[in-house]
């Protein structure tokens, strides 16, 4: 089924204790439309600037993504983001932001997208979200991701959007901040109370839980040997997560946990280079193959098993 992305398309720069990527392609919108296209068509809403580089196209032609909605503005700017990492991966720190077309008014969507059925919200100002949900009312799953600046400062309108959507995906400390919570299960139970049947708490290297009306899902991060540039991880694992919804339909609770396993590999993948060079080179194959051995891994029946036996 159709499932379309707005967010932000941008030029990256990031620093890591493994090495610096400067002016690389980058944006929430872009890390979650590659992930998405190796379950089916991805389409994009978004905008970039006259100094977007013409061979960033080349990696949207190569995942095959959509790219009717994507407007080249001249006379604006794309958006830009510089950041720095710490040795511990998950502390990262904004060095620079330049919002530039962000702060402009969207694109339209295209009419041939508005069939769309499945539809992500991916990072930017909650008011554009709202405005790109407003074209798709016959939906079938409509979903959000958000961060802690628009909790803090545009928190009305984020509420009025959580509303509407049936999911939204954000990371553990965004979860505590918007809820007041200090515990992720009651964090979880109070976002449900605001409106969408299921939340995803991202945890960065400690996995991700699926909080859902009828159930939950744990699932730890598949281990990971080498941690290169986790830019994009949270993105690309929600483009995971609604790329197989999508491709299956399958909106039951066991889907979406198992939406949540692909999602997981799909960021595992993902932090292994940066920018988008590791996707690059993944195939669905190779998400399938990794999905084995991170189920392996989880099959634990027989470790109980045998642990209990030897008991004494």
């Amino acid at each position: 089924m159709p499932l379309i992305v707005t967010g932000s398309i941008g030029i990256d720069s990031v620093h890591t204790p493994t090495g610096t990527a400067e002016d690389v392609l980058g944006g929430s919108c872009v890390y979650f439309a590659a992930a998405a296209s190796f379950f089916g068509p991805v389409r994009v809403v978004g905008a970039v600037g006259d100094d977007f580089p013409d061979h960033f196209l080349e990696v949207f032609q190569h995942f095959k993504i959509g790219l009717n909605g994507l407007e080249r503005r001249m006379g604006s700017k794309t958006f830009r983001w510089r950041g720095k990492y710490h040795e511990n991966m998950n502390i990262r720190e904004t060095l620079e932001v330049d919002l530039n077309v962000l702060g402009e008014a969207q694109p339209p969507v295209p009419d041939e997208y508005r069939d769309s059925r499945y539809v992500f919200l991916a990072n930017t100002h909650p008011a554009a979200q709202l405005e790109l949900l407003d074209n798709f009312p016959d939906r079938a799953l409509a979903a959000a991701d958000t961060m802690d600046l628009w909790i803090e400062t545009e928190r009305p309108t984020l509420l009025e959007l959580l509303k509407r959507v049936d999911g939204l995906v954000l990371n553990d400390a965004e979860a505590l901040m918007l809820t007041e919570r200090t515990n992720l299960v009651r964090a979880a139970e109070a976002i449900l109370q605001m409106g969408p049947r299921f939340v995803v708490i991202k945890k960065g290297e400690h996995g991700a839980m699926l909080w859902h009306t009828h159930g939950q899902v744990v699932l730890p991060a598949f281990p990971a040997r080498d941690v290169i540039d986790p830019t994009g991880a949270g993105d690309s694992f929600a483009g995971g997560m609604m790329g197989y919804l999508a491709a299956t339909g399958d909106l039951s609770l066991a889907g979406l946990g198992r939406s949540l396993a692909y999602g997981t590999m799909t960021a595992s993948f993902n932090i292994e280079a940066f920018s988008l060079d590791r996707l690059k080179q993944v195939s669905r194959g190779d998400l399938d193959t990794r999905l084995t051995e991170y189920a392996a891994m989880l099959d634990i029946g027989e470790s109980i098993e045998a642990a209990s036996g030897s008991v004494v």
